[in-house]
Formats: C-alpha cells, sequence, structure tokens
C-alpha cells in the first residue's frame, strides 16, 4: 500500500478521481449500449417507436404458449366428465375470395359463347336443344399503356381575289390548341404520366425509360428530366399560389431532410423542406434548399406570424425569434428520444411512455371536435398530465448523472417544455408533427430510388411538382387526370383564373360538373 498518498486530502481527491472515472466509464457504456441499439433498431427492428420491454415480454408469452402447446396431455389432467370422444384441435379457417374493391364503375365488354347447330343437337333424340338460360361470370382484364401518334394538320387559306388585286394573299392558317411545352413532341397525358411516376409513384426516370422501351417508344431520361423542367416552369406560377396561402394559416406545420445534390467529388448535402398548411389552406407545399440554414424556412415564412409546429431543430429559433410567431413543439419527438434511452433506465421509459400515451389517448378522444372543443377537453385532461409529468421529470433529472441517455432525453423536454404545451393553449394545433414528417417520408422513398438531383434547377423542379402531387394526395384526387387537365388548360389560363386549377378547387368543380342537375 505504498503507493498510497498518506494525506487525507491527497487520498480524498484521488478517490474522488476514481469516483468520477468510474461515473464516466459508466456512461460511455451506456451511450454505446443506446447507439448500438438504434442502429439495431434502424437496421432490424419495427418501424414504430415502441418500448421493446413490451415486445420482450410478448415474446416471452407467445415462447410460453409454444412451449405449453408442445407438452403432452396426463390422461389424469382430464375431467372425468369430459366426453372421450371429445377431441380439442385447433380447426384452420379455410379463407375465400378476398373482398375485392367495387368495380361496377369499369367499363364492360361483353363476351357471349354460343353453341354451334352442331353442338345443340341432342345426343339422346338428335332434336335441336333450345335456349333456357345463361350462366354469368365476371373477369378484371388489364391492358398496358400505349402510345399513339397525334398528327396535326394545320390547313392554310389564301384570299386569291385580294391577291389578284395586288393587296396579298391575306394567308390565314387554322389554329391548334396551345400546347404546355412550346414545340415540344410530348402530349399532355405522356407529361402527366411522367410526373405522376416520378413525382406520385417514385419510379426513376431509368426505370421510366425501360417501361416506355417495353411499350414500343424509348424516351430517354435526359429527355424525361427536361419535360419535369418544363412542366414546372409552366405550373411555378400555381405553385408559387398555393405558398402564398399556405402563409396565410393559422398553423404551419413543418419537417426537412437531406436531399443529396450532384456535386464535383460528392454529393452535396441540400435540404428539402415542407409546410403544410392548415384545413383552411390545405396545401402541401415543399421547398428547396442549399443547406439546413435558417435562411431557408425564414425566406419561405417571411411574413408569416402565426403558429409554426416544428421538431426542436435549433435554426427556427432564428425563424422565430423577433417576431410574433408562436414555436409549437412535437411530442412524438420526445417520445422517441424517451425509447432511445430505454435500455439505460427501462423503468424511467416505461413511466414516461405511459403518461405520454395518457396525452395520446386525449387527442383520441378529441378526434372530429372543433378547435374550440378540443382545447376544453385538453384543458381539462391534459393540463393536470403536463404539469405531474414535469414534476416527474425534474425528479428523475436529479436521480441520474448529468450525462445519462435518459437525462438527455429528460433534458430534451424540459429544454422546449414551452413548446410542448403550446397544444393545451391553442386547440388548432396538433400534438405532434407526424403529417409533415409523412410527407418527409415519401421523399425519402423518391431520395432512395433517385439518388440525388443533378442541380438547384432539378431541385427547384422537384420540390413544385412534389407540391402538386402531395397535395393530391391530401385530396384524394388522381394526379394523372389532374395533370393532365392542368397541362391542357393552364397555357390558356388568365391569372385571375388561376386559383380554379388549385387541387382543392379543381376537386370541388370535378364534383360540381359531374353532380346530375
Amino acid at each position: 500500500m505504498s503507493h498510497l498518498p498518506d494525506d487525507k486530502e491527497a487520498l480524498k481527491a484521488m478517490v474522488s478521481t476514481l469516483l468520477g472515472q468510474r461515473d464516466d466509464l459508466y456512461l460511455e457504456v451506456l451511450r454505446l449500449q443506446v447507439e448500438l441499439d438504434r442502429y439495431k433498431q434502424a437496421r432490424y427492428g419495427p418501424r414504430a417507436d415502441q418500448l421493446r420491454s413490451a415486445d420482450e415480454l410478448a415474446q416471452l408469452l407467445l415462447a410460453f404458449a409454444e412451449q405449453l402447446e408442445s407438452k403432452p396431455v396426463n390422461p389424469s389432467d382430464v375431467p372425468a366428465e369430459a366426453p372421450p370422444e371429445k377431441e380439442l384441435r385447433w380447426v384452420k379457417r379455410r379463407k375465400g375470395r378476398r373482398h375485392l374493391a367495387n368495380f361496377d364503375h369499369l367499363p364492360v365488354t361483353t363476351h357471349v359463347y354460343e353453341l354451334s347447330a352442331e353442338q345443340r343437337a341432342c345426343s339422346c333424340c338428335g332434336t335441336e336443344r333450345k335456349e333456357i338460360g345463361a350462366e354469368e361470370s365476371w373477369q378484371v382484364e388489364y391492358h398496358p399503356g400505349h402510345f399513339e401518334r397525334l398528327h396535326h394538320v394545320r390547313k392554310k387559306y389564301a384570299c386569291s381575289t385580294c391577291e389578284k388585286g395586288g393587296d396579298g394573299p391575306q394567308i390565314v392558317t387554322a389554329a391548334k390548341p396551345e400546347v404546355a411545352i412550346d414545340k415540344g413532341m410530348a402530349g399532355p397525358g405522356l407529361l402527366a404520366f411522367i410526373v405522376t411516376s416520378k413525382f406520385a409513384d417514385y419510379l426513376p426516370l431509368y426505370r421510366l425509360e425501360d417501361i416506355f422501351t417495353r411499350q414500343g417508344f424509348e424516351i430517354s431520361r435526359a429527355t424525361q428530366s427536361v419535360w419535369c423542367g418544363d412542366v414546372a416552369d409552366l405550373v411555378e406560377p400555381l405553385y408559387e399560389l398555393m405558398a402564398e396561402r399556405v402563409r396565410g394559416s393559422h398553423v404551419v406545420s413543418t419537417d426537412d431532410t437531406i436531399m443529396p445534390m450532384q456535386s464535383s467529388g460528392k454529393t452535396a448535402n441540400a435540404r428539402m423542406w415542407v409546410y403544410l398548411g392548415d384545413d383552411a389552406h390545405p396545401y402541401n407545399v415543399f421547398d428547396f434548399t442549399l443547406n439546413r440554414g435558417r435562411d431557408g424556412p425564414k425566406y419561405f415564412l417571411k411574413d408569416y406570424r402565426q403558429v409554426l409546429l416544428a421538431d426542436a431543430y435549433g435554426g427556427y429559433n432564428g425563424v422565430v425569434a423577433g417576431n410574433e410567431i408562436t414555436r409549437a413543439g412535437c411530442w412524438a419527438h420526445l417520445r422517441r428520444k424517451v425509447i432511445e434511452a430505454e435500455k439505460a433506465a427501462p423503468e424511467i421509459a416505461r413511466q414516461a411512455i405511459e403518461r405520454v400515451g395518457a396525452l395520446y389517448g386525449v387527442e383520441r378522444q378529441a378526434a372530429g371536435l372543433s378547435a374550440v372543443e378540443r382545447l376544453k377537453l385538453r384543458q381539462e385532461k391534459s393540463a393536470p398530465m403536463l404539469l405531474e409529468l414535469r414534476e416527474k421529470m425534474l425528479v428523475w433529472k436529479e436521480q441520474l448523472l448529468p450525462k445519462h441517455p435518459m437525462a438527455e432525453a429528460i433534458g430534451y423536454a424540459l429544454s422546449q417544455w414551452q413548446e410542448l404545451n403550446v397544444f393545451c393553449s391553442d386547440g388548432a394545433v396538433a400534438i405532434d408533427n407526424n403529417a409533415s414528417e409523412r410527407e418527409m417520408k415519401r421523399v425519402v422513398l423518391n431520395r432512395k430510388n433517385s439518388l440525388f438531383v443533378g442541380n438547384p434547377r432539378g431541385g427547384r423542379t422537384a420540390a413544385i411538382l412534389a407540391s402538386l402531387t402531395s397535395t393530391c394526395r391530401r385530396h384524394e384526387i388522381d394526379p394523372q387526370l389532374y395533370f393532365t387537365q392542368l397541362l391542357f388548360n393552364l397555357p390558356t389560363t388568365q391569372p385571375s383564373q388561376l386559383s380554379a386549377w388549385l387541387p382543392d378547387q379543381w376537386k370541388l368543380n370535378q364534383s360540381a360538373s359531374t353532380t346530375p342537375a
């Protein structure tokens, strides 16, 4: 023991240092465990944010049931009054034809099958059989799309009398409909199909190139890309009108994700943002920026002064600072933080998630209520839960080391507690930001298939066309039909009539035109 110092103060300092090293090592092990669980969850686990302890319990119960089923039944365990001929066994119900959607609206082609004169002869007496009825059955068929050439012939007319009199022939050429792309070969239907496939069905252009080749006509991906840019240029005024109306919303929900952009050496991490208007301004608008700086949302949200529902990204602080914007927080992000730290403090995670789940239970009760009624219910039920949860979090924080993973999750919640409470003071604010996150997942799917955008113009094109297809999805509109009519009519539409081609207004007009008088 000669290496121990004789001075008590020095000994205390050494013990304190060792305890600190022990705590640091403990926290590092927890951090690595949480990080490993996060990677395993992303690679192998379910996408839903759920406590894994509940899943593990379910697996244990399933294993117990399987073991119990595999054990032989002891005859002495069977009651004497049970009929010996009865046998307990699993009965597997056979599934019949799966329910198909209503197909009464599909066009019908009828095929009638008759017997020939020779087949109608009775095999017994030779007399011709008489028709007594028919058996009917239905079959749904699919005919692949096909290309068609439209040959436009514009007749020219001249005045022979004027020409003889020396006034010129006064030539006039018959007009044809305006086209979406000046001197372009693609018709509205073809452009609509490419845009819908790329930005609603997430098919990359090289796959469309293969599909077109199979159908008998090759259109290179480069040509398709140019056409998408031309369509975006044409509909940009409509996009700007949608963005202006989103900025008129009481609540705007936003989120962002990486959108790689082709650059020298490697792709650059550009960003794609989404802004969702409220029910009075029902549009989903995307915006492309070259980075994640606050200048992007600050420019898009210019003159906006109401409620911004977003995650805890610090860049929004500069957006809301110095103006009347109210920033609302997202409880789904908090829930995810707690679940990620579950292994480090399972019991705290369980209690926290139970309380967050109770808040979501109130939201389920409030579904379908007006904003005023929803606010009343939240203040009655959710507000006391929030007070209790905050007190619990303060206690948990004192029990944990400052750098403990669960302490960091709790610190995340307490640092934006005011934002997380906004939904309890405004019935129009959602409890989370999941609606905009769902739109981001579609951007991620498109990014996974197409890898990157080629340049800033390509990013702008993606933002404009994704805004229209996403808004069509929001209103349950067929984007193929919408874009076909839009591209046919927009070249001749006056600026004062542009609002009639917003997806929600177009749907109302379609419904009115198909409703019988």
